[in-house]
């Protein structure tokens, strides 16, 4: 089946976080489908990040790898500054690294997981959304955050502060679309609900994931495919360009708002 063409993206600069990947590698593709040129950041899966970006290039879009651990800012603001410094531009940022890490109550919740789950949930997006502000104010943009349905629901048996910051990530969504309209910078996120990603082969059961499933009424666990034309759409100023300050919830009909 042919590609549906978005024609405004071709040629945009995106810079996906967490794009080796699970939703991060599908919203990569599915850009670099478009022929946007799409920086491909990843953490340590080097050979995985590559790939998505021989699957952008094949599909007629243009790709560069960024390595860095988004959990420090001084690097996040080092990969935003790179990826402007090697495109010329930035006209879009996909901030889509985060993770669970473990799971954990919160009445046991250890300073030293706080610490990562914060860094990489909450302060990652904060720096990156700084750092790119000053490239996308240049010709206008879009800003996308990957959020969650835990945001929204408390999430699930341990997730609850990973729950938190995403709930921080919504509400900073709808902050700095307020703060940026004026400057034609566009800030919305997506809100997945349980999707197979490596987030929940780290952290999920089997059996957790089977009680999870049974929630949602389309009767399956959602695929990071499944998330990427919600990315494609509030990148494209074509199809989303009066839309600001929203979170694109996909979750199966889990939740509806």
């Amino acid at each position: 089946m042919a590609t549906l063409r978005i024609p405004d993206l071709e040629g945009k600069v995106l810079l996906v976080t967490g794009a080796s990947t699970g939703i991060g590698a599908a919203a990569a593709r599915a850009l670099g489908a478009q022929g946007a040129r799409v920086a491909v950041h990843y953490k340590s899966s080097r050979e995985a990040a590559e790939a998505v970006a021989a699957d952008i290039a094949a599909s007629g879009g243009e790709a560069w790898t960024v390595a860095g651990d988004v959990a420090d800012a001084r690097t996040v603001e080092s990969i935003v500054a790179r990826t402007g410094e090697h495109f010329g531009r930035i006209d879009g940022l996909v901030n889509n690294a985060g993770a669970i890490v473990r799971r954990s109550p919160l009445a046991e919740l250890p300073d030293a997981l706080y610490d990562e789950v914060m860094d990489l949930n909450v302060r990652s997006v904060v720096t990156a959304c700084r750092a790119a502000v000053p490239w996308l104010r240049r010709q206008g943009g879009v800003i996308v955050n990957t959020t969650s349905v835990a945001a929204r629901n408390g999430g699930s048996t341990g997730t609850g502060f990973y729950a938190g910051t995403k709930a921080f990530v919504s509400n900073l969504t709808r902050a700095l679309a307020k703060e940026l309209v004026a400057e034609r910078i566009r800030v919305n996120a997506v809100a997945p609900g349980v999707i197979a990603t490596p987030l929940h082969d780290r952290s999920t059961s089997p059996e957790q994931m089977a009680s999870l499933a049974a929630t949602i009424p389309m009767g399956r666990i959602g695929t990071p495919e499944d998330c990427a034309g919600a990315f494609l759409y509030l990148c494209s100023d074509m199809l989303s360009g009066y839309v600001t300050g929203q979170i694109l919830e996909v979750n199966g009909g889990q939740l509806m708002p």
